[in-house]
């Protein structure tokens, strides 16, 4: 009998003939080193394949005169031999750089304990003295651009500047709960304040957020290993199987899940989740090609935050609570994640869905895996999640030509505590919402957004050459996405957001959030996000060319007077003309120095254009190829989705297809604006503040209602 290579070293391999069992009892087996041509010879099979297969295994066996079971053994233990390495290696460093960082800590806190004054010669009072008044400085600036800013806004719409305002007394309203509280009609030159406790250590303040660290037991992360390899094996049945799990639907022609098949070939020991009798289940498939190989899209759905990246307009909030497992380097294989994750439509109406989430890859065959998603429940946090996910997940498939087919799966049980809004009841209940399709055509634009973002050439329809170079188009793409991800942010009704709603006119109802913003791409002070969706009997397609064309934005942008708009830019970011950004310059303005920074996109599931004024200077930075990262932002913008009525006609027009191959009816449009209301970083917020945004929004509606010459109500 052949046996491995034992404890002894990687040349060694162990040898014996038969022996009873007492005689095994009384003494070892005598091990056999391997030749110093053997081990030459293996070494250097190591460099080339770590991992050979049988044929190979095979031939060294019958080369070097060796069993193939020592063959394998062999290549077993120098594999984990070499891991070892690594990992000492890796250790080594890492301690080492802890003690330089330490003794550099050590030291700085020394230096800091010698600091003296160069006036008074003593220790200074204040450490931060000098940043503090460099700080105050910055903000008294800050306050006079911002002062003269409002008045002009309050002159524009209250009829008066700020100045000739009458002096109102501020109203303390303690404990108000801005998620559920309710303003209606208010009117304009309202003018206390709101206390919307916002600074950090208030009574009222954002509870803890969900995805805070907790501690897993060994027992419960073996569970989760059991709960993830069950769920793999359900995903892969139901992505590669077709009759009798999946039937055409006689609507759409798409697959629907026979629930009956499904129940029997998978039974539970609970029908559902939930014991209540508002469940329902959604459940889609869908498969396409993606522009982008498999491994690298592995690689991005395995980062919580490459996939937040990868998917803005679907996931508002995705964090890794701990890491099961890491897996395989290089190929993911075996990681096992427990996340937290929140989805959301990019509308005020429709409810978030929060997951507690196990992620797991696994790496079927070479060029071809599996990710599946599957709730868990986390008993500190049960209460909070009304979604509960179904092994989901996606089937990724290496393409000869680079490209990956990736076929996507996702199944949900549902708890809806309130009945979904009317404009999006039969989108969200036909799975359309949250379904396979939205995931695999938002997959497969942002991968062709990807692909044009490492193209080195600038596009041919860059006008005028004001984009100089392949970094200054890189540049301004990434800054395109970064106000794309801001209003994606702002739109949706995340349970990190603080809102209320009010009544507008023509019962338009505006959902308000306001938010502290101090992070480096955005301007500093309290922020000001107001959104509204309405109904038009007009198709997405003919919307969405209405906002994107420049000759027609004088009939909705009332930020601009009126005025006509000229493209100065324009970097194609995917195969559709729609998938864009542009650069845009107002003609017949006081703002000589203002440009518009806009992003496009679009696909079956819907469109979105946002746009957010930028000084020529920081447009100059970003086409210079330099760091956007610090442009301040604040985006404004639509979502255009369809309504889900196929059968449903266009009042304005001839019914059109989203240039996908689908008919559709009407569109659900969301407008979102975003304000800096104060600069100061104060929790203070003034009544006219939200009336000027709720006029705003308002007017905007009512401006694209008649330009489309649909009825105001």
């Amino acid at each position: 009998m052949d046996c491995g290579s034992g404890g002894g070293g990687l040349g060694a391999s162990g040898s014996g003939g038969d022996h009873d069992s007492s005689d095994l009892s009384r003494r070892k087996k005598p091990y056999h080193r391997h030749t110093a041509h053997q081990i030459q010879r293996l070494e250097s099979m190591f460099k080339e394949c770590p991992h050979p297969d049988e044929k190979q295994r095979l031939q060294l066996s019958r080369e070097l005169g060796l069993a193939p079971r020592q063959i394998k053994f062999w290549f077993q233990n120098r594999r984990t031999q070499m891991k070892a390495q690594h990992e000492r290696a890796d250790n080594s460093a890492l301690r080492a750089e802890n003690d330089k960082i330490r003794c550099e800590n050590i030291a700085i806190r020394e230096a800091l304990k010698n600091v003296i004054c160069p006036s008074c010669g003593g220790p200074p009072a204040n450490e931060d003295s000098y940043f503090d008044d460099q700080k105050m400085r910055m903000e008294n600036a800050q306050l006079k651009e911002e002062l003269d800013r409002v008045s002009s806004i309050a002159a524009k719409y209250i009829g008066r500047p700020i100045s000739q305002l009458p002096p109102v007394q501020p109203v303390h309203i303690s404990s108000l709960d801005f998620r559920m509280a309710s303003f209606d009609g208010y009117g304009v030159g309202a003018g206390p304040s709101l206390d919307l406790d916002l600074l950090p250590g208030s009574s009222s303040s954002m509870p803890n957020l969900p995805f805070q660290p907790v501690v897993i037991s060994d027992i419960d992360k073996s569970l989760m290993s059991d709960i993830a390899t069950n769920a793999m094996e359900e995903l892969l049945r139901l992505l590669q199987t077709n009759e009798p799990l999946w039937i055409k639907s006689t609507n759409d022609g798409k697959d629907a899940l026979n629930l009956e098949s499904y129940e029997r070939i998978f039974p539970k020991p609970n029908n559902t989740h939930f014991k209540s009798p508002n469940i329902r289940v959604e459940a889609s498939r869908d498969s396409g090609v993606v522009i982008m190989n498999g491994l690298a899209l592995v690689d991005m759905f395995m980062d919580s935050n490459k996939w937040l990246e990868l998917f803005p307009t679907i996931v508002s909030i995705a964090k890794t609570i701990e890491v099961i497992s890491p897996g395989m380097l290089g190929t993911h294989s075996g990681s096992l994640q427990l996340m937290y994750e929140e989805l959301q439509v990019l509308s005020p109406l429709v409810p978030t869905r929060e997951f507690y989430t196990l992620r797991y890859c696994q790496q079927i065959e070479q060029g071809l895996w599996a990710i599946v998603n599957v709730s868990y429940d986390l008993p500190q946090f049960s209460s909070q999640c009304r979604s509960h996910r179904l092994p989901s997940g996606c089937l990724i498939q290496d393409m000869p030509t680079g490209y990956s087919k990736v076929t996507w799966l996702e199944h949900v049980e549902i708890e809806d505590k309130t009945p979904i809004h009317r404009l999006y009841r039969d989108l969200v209940h036909s799975g359309s919402a949250f379904g396979a399709e939205r995931w695999l055509t938002t997959l497969q634009r942002m991968c062709e957004r990807f692909a044009c973002l490492m193209v080195s050439s600038t596009s041919t329809r860059d006008l005028g050459g004001v984009i100089p170079s392949p970094d200054g188009k890189r540049s301004m793409m990434k800054l395109g996405q970064r106000m794309v991800n801001n209003f994606c942010t702002s739109v949706g009704t995340s349970n990190s957001h603080r809102s209320t709603t009010l009544s507008g006119s023509n019962e338009i109802r505006v959902r308000v959030t306001v938010h502290k913003s101090s992070d480096p791409g955005q301007p500093n002070g309290i922020v000001l996000s107001a959104a509204t969706t309405f109904w038009l009997p007009v198709s997405p397609q003919n919307v969405f060319n209405f906002f994107k064309d420049e000759r027609t934005r004088p009939q909705w942008d009332v930020l601009s007077n009126g005025n006509a708009v000229q493209e100065v830019a324009h970097i194609a970011n995917g195969s559709h003309p729609g998938n864009c950004i542009s650069v845009l310059r107002a003609f017949n303005t006081s703002h000589n120095n203002m440009l518009i920074l806009q992003e496009s996109c679009i696909d079956s599931s819907g469109s979105l254009v946002v746009y957010c004024p930028v000084d020529l200077p920081a447009i100059n930075v970003a086409m210079s190829g330099e760091d956007p990262s610090y442009i301040p932002l604040l985006p404004s913008g639509f979502t255009i989705t369809p309504d889900g009525h196929l059968e449903q006609g266009d009042g304005a027009s001839t019914s059109s297809s989203t240039g996908h191959g689908r008919s559709s009816g009407g569109s659900l449009i969301t407008v979102a604006f975003q304000i800096l209301v104060s600069s100061l970083p104060s929790a203070k917020l003034n009544l006219d503040s939200v009336t000027i945004v709720n006029n705003l929004i308002g007017t905007t509606v009512q401006q694209i209602k008649a330009a489309l010459n649909c009825p105001s109500s």
